[in-house]
C-alpha cells in the first residue's frame, strides 16, 4: 500500500511556502506590463517602481531575521503557519490597495512571510530527509518556487485581458490559496525530529522518525536507532557550547555563516532574479511582439530545468553544480550585454521603463529571448536549487535557524538593493548592467572554488568534520568513499540486538538543563 504521508509527500507539501515566493516574484513581474496597472498606480518607474518591487524583499529581511526565534521556540512547523496568516493579511492589503503606499504596506507584510518559510522550509526539510537523498528532498523548495512562478504568471497573463481593474487584484487575491492550503493542512504534519530532540522530547523524536523511516513505523529498526543515537551524540556534545550569535560569528564558525550569506548574495548578484523580475521591461525593449507571452516562457524552462537538478543533484554534487552554473551564467549575461550593445540604440520615447532599443535586428532580439531562456534553464539548475540545500546543511543544530536565518536575511537584502537599483540601471547604465552580473558571476565561481567544500550524502551531524578537516575543499568529498558511519551503527545495533531490548533511555548529559 502507497503510504499517504512520507518524506516525499510531507516535503512536497511543505514546499507551498515556497509556491509562496514563485507568486509573489510572477505577480509582480506580470503586471508591471498591464495597463490598468501603469494607469492606477500612476506609471511607476525608476526607483518608485523598484520600492514597490523592493517591499517583499524589505519584509523579507525582518521575516528572515526573525525565523531563527521563532523557529527554535514555537518549532519550525508553528513558525511556518503563523507565516501563512501574515500572507493572507498581507495579500488582502495588496489586492484592496488604493495607492503605492498601501500596495507597498501589503507587500511588505507578505514579505514577513516569504522570509520566514524561506528559511524554515528547507531547514525543516533538511531535518526530515535520509542524509543519502537530502538534495532531492530540499530541491522540492525550488521545484515549488518555480511552479508557483508558472500558476501566478498565467494567472495574471490571463488576466490581463480583463477590462477592468480585476487585472491586477484578482491574482493579488489569488495568492492566498496555497497559504490557506498550506496552513490547515500542517496540523497533520510531525515536528523535526531533530527540534524534538532539542526540546528533550525523546520518545515523541523516536516515533517520528520510525514514521519517516519505515513502512511499519517500527522505532527497533536499526537504521532508525543509529539515526537516533547519533542526533543523541549530537546533541550531548552541541550542549557544551553556547548556542547564541556570539558563538556564530566565532573563529570556528563563521567561515560556515559568511559561506552560507556569500551563495545567497551571489545567487542574487549573479542576475538572473533581476532578470526575472524586469522580463517584460527586457523583452519589451528588444521588438517583442507580446513580451508578456514570451515572458511566461521563461516560467516554464525554469520549472522543466529544476527537475534534472531534483532527480540527480545528489549525484552531481552542491559544490560541483555551482561551479558550472556560475561560469554557464557568466556567458549568457556576457552575451546579453554584448548584443543589446552592439545592436541597440537610444529609445527616443522618454517615459519608458528603458532607454535602449533594439528595432529591425530580429537575429539579435532572438538571440537575447534565447539567452535569457538558457539563463533560466543554468540558474535553475544550479543557484536556484543549491542555495536551500547547501545552507541549511552546514550549520550545527544548536545554532542552525540562527545562520540560515542571517544567510536567508543576506538573500532578500541584496534582492532589495537590486530590485530598487534595476529599474534605474535600465534606464541609465543600460547594457552594462549584464557585464556587471557577468562579473558577478565570474567573482562567485572563484569564491566556490576556494571555500565551498562537498556536501553530498554526509548526515547533517558530520558537517563539523567537513568543515574542520584542514584540508583544501575540493578533497572534502572524492565522490566514492562517501560516508558509512550510520550504516555501520546500524549494523552494530542490528548485530547487538539479540542481547539486548530496546528502550527510550535520556543519558545522563543529554537530559535538559
Amino acid at each position: 500500500m502507497v503510504r499517504l504521508l512520507s518524506v516525499y509527500s510531507i516535503s512536497a507539501f511543505i514546499a507551498l511556502g515556497g509556491v509562496l515566493i514563485g507568486f509573489d516574484v510572477a505577480s509582480m513581474a506580470g503586471v508591471v506590463g498591464t495597463q490598468w496597472y501603469q494607469y492606477y498606480y500612476g506609471n511607476p518607474l525608476g526607483v518608485r517602481q523598484g520600492g514597490i518591487t523592493g517591499a517583499m524583499a524589505a519584509g523579507s529581511v525582518i521575516g528572515a531575521l526573525s525565523s531563527s526565534a521563532l523557529g527554535d521556540w514555537l518549532s519550525r512547523k508553528v513558525t511556518i503557519q503563523l507565516g501563512t496568516v501574515l500572507w493572507c493579511i498581507g495579500a488582502s492589503v495588496q489586492a484592496s490597495s488604493t495607492g503605492v503606499p498601501m500596495l507597498i504596506i501589503g507587500r511588505i507584510i507578505s514579505g514577513l512571510c516569504i522570509g520566514m518559510t524561506s528559511a524554515l522550509v528547507p531547514i525543516y526539510q533538511s531535518e526530515i530527509a535520509p542524509h543519502k537523498i537530502r538534495g532531492r528532498i530540499v530541491s522540492l523548495q525550488h521545484c515549488a518556487i518555480a511552479l508557483g512562478f508558472i500558476i501566478q504568471y498565467f494567472i495574471q497573463y490571463g488576466c490581463s485581458f480583463l477590462p477592468s481593474q480585476a487585472a491586477f487584484r484578482l491574482p493579488w487575491a489569488l495568492q492566498t490559496v496555497p497559504a490557506i492550503v498550506l496552513f490547515i493542512g500542517l496540523f497533520w504534519l510531525p515536528s523535526s525530529p531533530r527540534w524534538l530532540a532539542t526540546k528533550d522530547r525523546w520518545d515523541d523524536m523516536l516515533h517520528v522518525l520510525a514514521f519517516l523511516r519505515t513502512s511499519t513505523r517500527d522505532i527497533n529498526d536499526p537504521l532508525v536507532l543509529a539515526e537516533y543515537k547519533e542526533i543523541e551524540e549530537q546533541i550531548r556534545i552541541e550542549r557544551e557550547e553556547l548556542s547564541s550569535y556570539r558563538e556564530l560569528f566565532s573563529k570556528k564558525m563563521r567561515k560556515r555563516l559568511f559561506l552560507g550569506m556569500s551563495i545567497m548574495g551571489w545567487s542574487q548578484l549573479g542576475g538572473f532574479n533581476s532578470l526575472l523580475f524586469f522580463i517584460v521591461y527586457v523583452f519589451d525593449s528588444i521588438s517583442i511582439s507580446n513580451p508578456l507571452l514570451a515572458s511566461s516562457i521563461i516560467y516554464i524552462v525554469f520549472l522543466v530545468a529544476s527537475i534534472p537538478t531534483f532527480l540527480w543533484n545528489d549525484r552531481w554534487g552542491r559544490r560541483s553544480s555551482l561551479l558550472v552554473g556560475a561560469l554557464s551564467l557568466a556567458f549568457w549575461m556576457y552575451l546579453i550585454g554584448g548584443l543589446f550593445a552592439r545592436f541597440g540604440e537610444p529609445n527616443r520615447v522618454e517615459d519608458r521603463p528603458f532607454t535602449w532599443l533594439i528595432v529591425n535586428h530580429p537575429a539579435a532580439s532572438h538571440c537575447i529571448q534565447a539567452s535569457s531562456y538558457l539563463a533560466a534553464a543554468s540558474f535553475s539548475m544550479s543557484w536556484g536549487a543549491i542555495k536551500w540545500i547547501y545552507c541549511p546543511e552546514i550549520f550545527p543544530l544548536r545554532i542552525r535557524t540562527k545562520g540560515v536565518g542571517l544567510a536567508v536575511a543576506t538573500n532578500w537584502v541584496t534582492n532589495l538593493m537590486l530590485a530598487l537599483a534595476m529599474p534605474a540601471l535600465l534606464r541609465t547604465i543600460r547594457w552594462r548592467v549584464f557585464f556587471i552580473f557577468g562579473s558577478f558571476d565570474i567573482a562567485a565561481f572563484i569564491h566556490i572554488w576556494l571555500c565551498a567544500p562537498e556536501t553530498k550524502q554526509r548526515t547533517l551531524e558530520e558537517m563539523d568534520e567537513i568543515f574542520e578537516h584542514g584540508e583544501p575543499v575540493w578533497r572534502s568529498f572524492t565522490g566514492v568513499h562517501h560516508s558509512a558511519r550510520l550504516d555501520a551503527l546500524a549494523k552494530e545495533i542490528e548485530r547487538d540486538r539479540p542481547n539486548t531490548s530496546v528502550s527510550i533511555e535520556i543519558h545522563e548529559g543529554v537530559e535538559g538543563n
